[in-house]
Parts: C-alpha cells; sequence; structure tokens
C-alpha cells in the first residue's frame, strides 16, 4: 500500500451490507479513484503516478483495493479513517512520506490541525515520544507547505494547530486521571494500576497521571475519538494486545460500536499488513463474546 487509501462517504450504517455494497458497486478502480479524488482533495490525483512507472500494478492495487474496497465501505466517516490512519502511522513510525500524505488527506477531508496536534500528543502514551516527535514533524511540514502555497481550501489560523496549555495543578492530576480511567476502561482500568503496586508503583501512578491526567483529559479530541485512535496504535503496533484488549472495551464504552471497531481494523490491514489485523480482529471477536455473555 503505497501512499494512503482514502475515501468513501459512507455513514456507520448496517454492518451486515459492507461486503455485498463493495462487491455489487461496479468498477473497483472507478471508486477507488473517486475516494483516492476525495483525500487528495484533487480531481485527478497523481500521487501514484511514480509507483505506476515503475511498478504499475501496484499503483492499481493501491487504487481497486485500497481505496476502491476498503475506504469505499460504509462503518467509518471520512475524517474516522484519516484519524485511525494518521494514529497508526505515527505509531509505526516507519512510513513518514504516507504519514505526510495522510495528515495532508486529514485537512481535507475535514479534520482540523488541532485535533491532528492531539493525535500526535495521543502517540506518546502508546508509541513514545520519539514517535510522536516525528509525526508532529511531519505535521509541521503539512501545515507550513499547505500556507506557503496557498492551496488550503480553508486555512486556519497558524494559532489553530496550538493547543492551549493545559495545565493541571499537580494535586489534582491523580484525581482527575483516575476519575478518567474509571469512566474510559471501567473496572479493568484501575485493576492494571492496582497490579503495578507490589513492582512498579511509580508506573502505576504515572499512568493515571500523565496518561489519563494530562493527556485523556486534553481537549481537541472527544474520548470516542481518542480510543479509536488507541485501537489503531496498539493494532498497528502488534506487541500490545493486552491493551489492544483494554481499549476496545473502553471504545464500546465511550459509544462507540462494533461495526466501526471491524471497519477500522479492516482498514489497518493496509497500514499495518494483514497479521496485525487478523490479531486485532481476534481480539475483536474475544471482546465482543465477552460481552455477549455478560448481557
Amino acid at each position: 500500500m503505497t501512499p494512503p487509501p482514502a475515501s468513501a462517504p459512507s455513514s456507520p450504517s448496517s454492518s451486515g451490507s459492507s461486503a455485498a455494497s463493495v462487491a455489487g458497486s461496479g468498477d473497483r478502480y472507478a471508486r477507488g479513484l473517486a475516494a483516492l479524488s476525495l483525500v487528495t482533495g484533487t480531481d485527478h490525483p497523481a500521487v501514484l503516478d511514480p509507483v505506476a512507472e515503475i511498478a504499475p500494478d501496484l499503483a492499481r492495487f493501491t487504487v481497486e483495493f485500497g481505496y476502491g474496497d476498503v475506504w469505499s465501505q460504509p462503518g467509518l466517516t471520512p475524517r474516522q479513517r484519516q484519524i485511525g490512519t494518521v494514529a497508526a502511522l505515527a505509531a509505526l513510525g516507519n512510513a513518514a512520506p504516507q504519514l505526510r500524505f495522510h495528515i495532508a488527506g486529514a485537512l481535507n477531508v475535514g479534520c482540523t490541525r488541532r485535533e491532528i496536534v492531539e493525535t500526535c500528543i495521543h502517540t506518546t502514551v502508546y508509541a513514545g515520544f520519539p514517535a510522536a516527535l516525528n509525526a508532529l514533524s511531519a505535521a509541521r511540514e503539512v501545515f507550513t507547505a499547505r500556507a506557503d502555497s496557498g492551496t488550503d481550501p480553508d486555512p486556519e489560523p497558524a494559532s489553530a494547530a496550538v493547543p492551549a496549555a493545559e495545565v493541571t495543578p499537580a494535586a489534582d492530576r491523580y484525581a482527575r486521571g483516575i476519575a478518567l480511567l474509571k469512566e474510559v476502561d471501567g473496572p479493568a482500568g484501575p485493576h492494571v494500576v492496582d497490579s503495578l503496586a507490589d513492582i512498579a508503583p511509580d508506573l502505576g501512578r504515572f499512568v493515571v497521571e500523565y496518561a489519563f491526567g494530562d493527556v485523556y483529559a486534553r481537549t481537541g479530541l472527544d474520548l470516542h475519538t481518542r480510543e479509536l485512535a488507541s485501537i489503531a496504535m496498539c493494532t498497528a503496533l502488534g506487541t500490545a494486545g493486552p491493551q489492544l484488549r483494554v481499549h476496545l472495551r473502553a471504545f464500546l464504552n465511550v459509544g462507540g460500536t462494533r461495526e466501526e471497531i471491524v471497519t477500522l481494523l479492516t482498514q489497518l490491514a493496509g497500514y499495518a499488513g494483514f497479521p496485525a489485523a487478523l490479531n486485532g480482529v481476534a481480539a475483536a471477536r474475544e471482546i465482543f463474546a465477552e460481552q455477549d455473555a455478560a448481557s
């Protein structure tokens, strides 16, 4: 998957109709090109022309599969798809050109600079500060290039990408963090922190104070979008199975749907590979069965 997939309108509606709607909607290439145009913001996207010169089939697969099959499915809005893609690529840290492409695509489908910056900050929790700083550098390049070229269809003031200082008094960070942890993760969240008390109590405190008290409590992304980004990062990394399960539960706790989860995991096949997507779906199956058994 070279640049990135992009596309499709779709509303989060009937899950069972996804495959049927894709299979019966005509020309995959034309549908994919329309989706790619949505992400690039151009009627005739030329982003794959260099790829086509040396690997024309790869360029065709990117359009037909990445955009025509995957991106055109219902289940997620274009904005959700772009936030999920930016989150996954930021966490992986090995695809800077594609990250820049999708940051620009996120702006093209209606995401704000603030949302992109917040997604980069959110990355510190799951992939570390180096990955987050590199993602922020990519975002800065995209913002600057669009401003310099004068091609930004809906330019925001430079300050729009800069979050206001959101400083919580030291005494309040833990209280705010534990409250958010319970809201997002339910009883499982504090249990994780308690399990660290006998070996790494400071790490448990940092989870509460930093991950939730500082990062999750920030404005700029709602909890639904933060959990979608968390799922994308944990799935893409492929090394955080237990944490992925925690965040699958959390996403459902804050109003996310099973269809959104499955659609996101399907999309990640194009960015993190089929094994990562399959492992994500296996984790989702466990969580869905767990919830069904409890209901």
